[in-house]
């Protein structure tokens, strides 16, 4: 598989590794061209040619399947020690990582590089509906756990499920098994859900709302970020409502175990560039995507206690033992 692999990624991208240097620097999109990681990808390819941090254009790679799964393998086994190689990651990679859905494979087999921005998570009701802000939502829950359904574009136990349960927990309510969650193909069909409903929130990332906020369709209870997003003040924070919660699906990158820490650290210094430039902050405001910059150590600490947490919730709803 990974020899199949490598023939067809050099393949594909072997005339333009060799119209620049002998050997181009790398970003492997983990899905096919068009979704999140391969924007990470050719959008930091892109920012860090075009501010001088590297000196040739970026070979960008798209390698699907197992949802990052074949790209984590291939990098752990076939790249640990490629200095020129970053991957695109997510909130996705490290709920899968922490739920052991690549199969065995760990967190701590690759190292984290860092995060550059967010989609920020939020919780939404049909524009009619008699939940006005995250406490009534909590109280109704409370009261009747099985009177709020949840719908979200990830599978059960996935990212978008988590969000609600972690509100509960930190409202104090522990029962968190009897929260209805239904998965569903996608944030649209999960508004779909919601608009026409058959649930009573929906649980997402602000990309998936952002036309129905405007249309009015729906109601932003609350965002699950530090401070309110650019663009949608009006929308408060979970925390400014009394629940300790932030939950942004990151966009940001990892990179080889075996790499040295000066590699390592002269690829955070080139990350750190692209948050910091002019180029990255037009990109974030054109896309909806909100500040959310941890680069280097800060980072890997920062997903080391995500992968915690998540363990322990996913235990706590039977996605893992």
């Amino acid at each position: 598989m990974t020899t199949v692999t490598r023939a067809l990624a050099l393949g594909a991208f072997g005339l333009l590794a060799a119209s620049t240097s002998a050997l181009a620097t790398e970003c492997i999109a983990p899905a096919n061209p068009g979704g999140g990681w391969d924007f990470t990808c050719r959008q930091v390819a892109r920012i860090m040619q075009e501010i001088g941090a590297i000196d040739a254009p970026m070979v960008v790679t798209n390698m699907n399947g197992a949802g990052g799964g074949v790209a984590f393998t291939y990098v752990v086994t076939d790249r640990n020690e490629d200095a020129d190689l970053i991957v695109a990651a997510s909130s996705a990679t490290t709920t899968r990582l922490a739920q052991n859905a690549f199969a065995g494979a760990t967190a701590d087999q690759v190292r984290f590089l860092g995060a550059i921005g967010g989609d920020p998570g939020v919780i939404v009701v049909a524009k009619d509906s008699p939940l006005k802000n995250l406490g009534d939502m909590v109280a109704a829950i409370k009261a009747d756990p099985g009177s709020v359904a949840f719908a979200g574009g990830s599978a059960v136990g996935g990212f978008d499920h988590m969000k609600p349960l972690q509100v509960m927990k930190a409202a104090g309510f522990d029962d968190i098994t009897k929260i209805k969650y239904i998965g569903v193909d996608g944030g649209a069909d999960a508004i779909t859900q919601t608009v026409g409903g058959f649930t009573q929130a929906m649980t997402g990332d602000m990309s998936e709302i952002v036309g129905f906020i405007k249309s009015g369709d729906v109601r932003a209870l609350a965002v699950l970020t530090e401070e309110r997003v650019p663009g949608f003040e009006d929308i408060p924070t979970a925390r400014e409502q009394g629940f300790d919660v932030v939950a942004v699906n990151w966009r940001g990158l990892y990179v080889p175990k075996g790499i040295s820490d000066d590699q390592f650290n002269a690829w955070a210094a080139k990350l750190q560039q692209v948050a910091d430039s002019a180029e990255w902050q037009k990109v974030m405001t054109e896309n909806g995507l909100a500040p959310f910059v941890k680069v280097g150590g800060d980072f890997q600490s920062w997903v080391d206690g995500v992968i915690v947490e998540t363990v322990a919730l996913s235990k706590e709803i039977g996605v893992i033992q």
